[in-house]
């Protein structure tokens, strides 16, 4: 079902209560505190209830970060770089974000799906062409991106060998990323490493694998947080973000703390 651009943006408002959960100390001090946005797909973003236990990263993210840095999750099922463009979704991001905020971009899972012309880029050219319209619209108000290669899928070769199935796309995002001087933070390559470390058996423990599912694409709240504590890695790693932003990296996260609000009406 297609959305208009007011749809898509009161939907995305309604959410936002969500995601600025955690900014309260900041404005009775009146002192605004930065945000950190996502865009992207199905694996960070948020799940409700009727998805549990299937996990976005994104909703483990703000557990690894202090609490003044609030995290404004905007990643949708399904969508690409090019779709959540289209159907105004950036916009919405544009309309809220102020400068020193943060824009972190992962995109490739559905931007692969060739016989979708809606979704499908090419990776060399409307991969980037895509990715450069996040990095210019996050620069132009002030705001730093970030790109993030996609996070692996659960696939084995015969040899119990964890497999990369994004193609070209990582290869992209890091040439544009050095091209474009932005931040890069190497999540494909990460949790490709991390896959094959726990290798076959282990990796459904991490995945959305139910009695009556087995997904190799999303996760549950360990995968989850596994995966949000890469990012987190990262995101200290490559210095966008400082020792003191960054908490509990070292510390086992209950999956407790995963908790699936009721989908807005």
């Amino acid at each position: 079902m297609s959305l208009t651009r007011r749809q898509v943006t009161s939907a995305a408002v309604a959410a936002v209560p969500l995601a600025f959960a955690a900014t309260g100390n900041a404005q009775a001090s009146g002192r605004r505190s930065r945000t950190l946005h996502i865009a992207g797909d199905s694996t960070a973003a948020q799940k409700y209830a009727d998805a549990a236990p299937e996990t976005g990263w994104g909703m483990a993210l703000p557990f690894f970060l202090r609490k003044e840095l609030p995290v404004a999750n905007h990643a949708v099922n399904g969508r690409s770089s090019k779709s959540f463009i289209d159907e105004g979704r950036f916009d919405v991001i544009l309309g809220l974000i102020q400068p020193g905020d943060l824009l972190l971009v992962q995109f490739a899972h559905n931007d692969e799906k060739s016989e979708d012309p809606t979704r499908y880029t090419e990776p060399w050219t409307t991969y980037q062409d895509c990715l450069r319209q996040y990095i210019d619209g996050a620069r132009a108000h002030g705001a730093r991106p970030v790109l993030a290669t996609p996070v692996e899928r659960r696939r084995f070769d015969a040899d119990g060998n964890a497999v990369p199935t994004h193609g070209d796309y990582p290869a992209a995002m890091r040439a544009l990323a050095e091209e474009e001087r932005v931040a890069l933070l190497d999540i494909q390559a990460l949790s490709l490493a991390l896959w094959q470390e726990l290798g076959v058996e282990a990796t459904k423990t991490y995945f959305n694998w139910t009695a009556t599912e087995q997904d190799n694409t999303h996760f549950n709240p360990p995968g989850a947080i596994a995966v949000a504590r890469l990012v987190a890695r990262e995101l200290l790693r490559t210095r966008v973000l400082a020792p003191r932003d960054v908490v509990r990296l070292h510390d086992d996260i209950p999956t407790s703390w995963i908790t699936w609000p009721q989908a807005a009406a």
